[in-house]
């Protein structure tokens, strides 16, 4: 399993920052991202919509490491205002992705807002109190947020 820490900041310059210090720390810069909304998206075919299409491939990415839909929403959206988001891979046991997110928190990680309400109430929609078949440990999720970055174990 992998270990993510992923970090939004309100300018790529603050991002590059981070990076750079990420960086300093001996992560290897293939295991180190930054992303940013593309200024202009090009546009492949007729049927091409490239900003969905970005949208959609990180959505996918985030949800696939164990991203909320709130805190997918939230990134995106930071992104759309002109943030970036960063992003630092390794082992799951590897204390460097830890010391990566405690540097994009000093540097200014923005703290995604929660997102809560009531569960929808669906209509024939079994309620009531049920019986996992076994317990199994949970193989993927947040591991914790503290100041604006997120550990994903995935």
């Amino acid at each position: 399993m992998a270990k993510t820490a992923v970090g939004l900041f309100e300018s790529p310059g603050r991002a590059d920052e981070a990076v750079r210090e990420i960086e300093a720390m001996g992560i290897p810069r293939n295991e180190v991202r930054t992303l940013v909304e593309p200024k202009t998206f090009e546009i492949t075919g007729v049927m091409s919509f490239p900003r969905l299409d970005f949208e959609v491939d990180l959505r996918r990415e985030l949800a696939r490491i164990g991203a909320s839909r709130a805190e997918i929403e939230s990134y995106i959206d930071g992104l759309r205002r002109g943030g970036a988001l960063v992003f630092a891979t390794g082992a799951e046991d590897d204390a460097k992705v830890d010391a990566a997110a405690d540097a994009m928190n000093r540097l200014g990680a923005k703290a995604l807002e929660e997102t809560t309400g009531p569960e929808p109430q669906l209509p024939h929609a079994a309620r009531g109190v049920m019986t996992p078949e076994a317990e199994k440990p949970v193989l993927t999720g947040r591991v914790r947020q503290r100041g604006g970055t997120s550990v994903f174990v995935w």
